[in-house]
């Protein structure tokens, strides 16, 4: 969170000077480039911190994005599989009481048949 409030603060120490001179004076070379570099500084440090920072959750939430994938694999595969071709529904629909459902285009193909011939119909 520090290094939020760093970046402004080396910004208006840099640049500052340069917006409070006159328009004919010129400013030395020497203080603009020495501005500059600091800002650059200033910019890695803030960037080298934030990696520092971020790096250990990154890498938890990869390993977490590689668990889920592992585990959902299967259900995925499956409801793949019910579904012919995503152009044969339409977008999908939230109902007040939070179910989402998807409806089948009206003039869309019938879908697969899905039952196993096996399979008895219990009434």
């Amino acid at each position: 969170m520090r290094y939020v409030l760093v970046l402004p603060l080396v910004l208006g120490l840099t640049v500052g000077p340069l917006a409070a001179q006159e328009d004919g004076a010129e400013a030395p070379s020497g203080k603009v480039e020495q501005g500059f570099s600091l800002l650059e500084e200033g910019a890695k440090l803030l960037f080298r911190g934030l990696v520092d920072q971020m790096g250990p959750a990154l890498e938890d939430m990869q390993e977490g994005l590689e668990n889920f994938s592992e585990e959902a694999r299967p259900a995925l595969e499956a409801l793949l599989g019910m579904i012919d071709d995503m152009r044969n529904y339409e977008a999908p629909e939230r109902l007040p009481n939070g179910d989402i459902i998807i409806r089948r285009k009206p003039d869309a193909p019938l879908p697969p048949d899905l039952r196993d011939e096996k399979s008895e119909i219990e009434l």
